[in-house]
């Protein structure tokens, strides 16, 4: 069996014209933020949906159905990650590559990169991806083997376990399946900030607003070219902007 696990409805919706075999796993989670508590899937589960604050009954049928679909899946099965480079992305797919990683099956893992995209434009991921652009990328596709999957498994557990100081020597670590890992390591350790100064985000955020800057959806246009690396929509980056605003 093949699976194409998208990150996200947005993809999903274009992904069928590409002609690209296998069943849709579609990832609907944000773990960029939130509650990553849990020593079970039961307990992250419950966890992830107060921080969504939706009831676990919602929250199964949003999006604990289709993580199960890989749970499920039978001996020799074929998993396709459809991710993108930045810090939103790379959350989600550690966390499905610690799902996999938990299958007792034999099983062949690739990532699937927006490889189309010229290097100014790396952050963009699949978001106006044509047909062509999904088959290409997928060309390129990259095979896990047992050293990414371990540096996978590291990942997962620093980040779910805030561990910053081992999130900073994985950074520095080399695989073909995370091209971009130190850029997203570092945006990640860079939001939190100690002795009072501001988090990288904040930063970033209150220059705009400075330079007299202060329509939300044009502050965030103008966040996301300059710090694309963090892949933040709407709900992470307008608690920022609404504490800097109120300052």
């Amino acid at each position: 069996m093949t699976y194409n696990i998208l990150n996200g409805d947005s993809l999903a919706y274009s992904f069928p014209e590409a002609g690209i075999a296998g069943e849709i796993i579609v990832c609907r989670e944000a773990l960029i933020d939130g509650n990553l508590s849990g020593d079970t899937l039961t307990e992250f589960w419950q966890n992830r949906a107060k921080s969504l604050d939706i009831s676990l009954d919602e929250y199964q049928s949003y999006s604990v159905s289709e993580f199960e679909k890989i749970l499920n899946a039978p001996d020799n099965s074929t998993f396709n990650l459809w991710f993108g480079y930045d810090l939103f992305c790379q959350a989600n797919v550690w966390f499905v590559l610690s799902l996999i990683d938990s299958l007792a099956i034999r099983r062949e893992v690739y990532i699937v990169y927006p490889t189309f995209l010229e290097e100014a434009d790396i952050w963009k991921e699949f978001g106006r991806a044509d047909a062509e652009d999904l088959r290409v990328s997928f060309s390129n596709k990259v095979q896990f083997g047992e050293t990414d999957f371990q540096l996978a498994r590291e990942l997962w557990q620093a980040y779910k376990n805030q561990d910053l100081l081992t999130l900073v020597q994985l950074a520095e670590r080399k695989s073909a399946c995370f091209p971009y890992l130190k850029d997203a390591c570092v945006a990640h350790i860079e939001r939190f900030a100690s002795g009072g100064a501001l988090s990288r985000p904040e930063r970033i955020l209150k220059d705009i607003l400075q330079k007299g800057e202060t329509n939300f959806y044009k502050v965030f246009g103008e966040f996301s070219a300059r710090e694309g690396v963090y892949g933040f929509g709407d709900s992470q980056l307008k608690p920022i902007y609404d504490k800097l605003m109120a300052q």
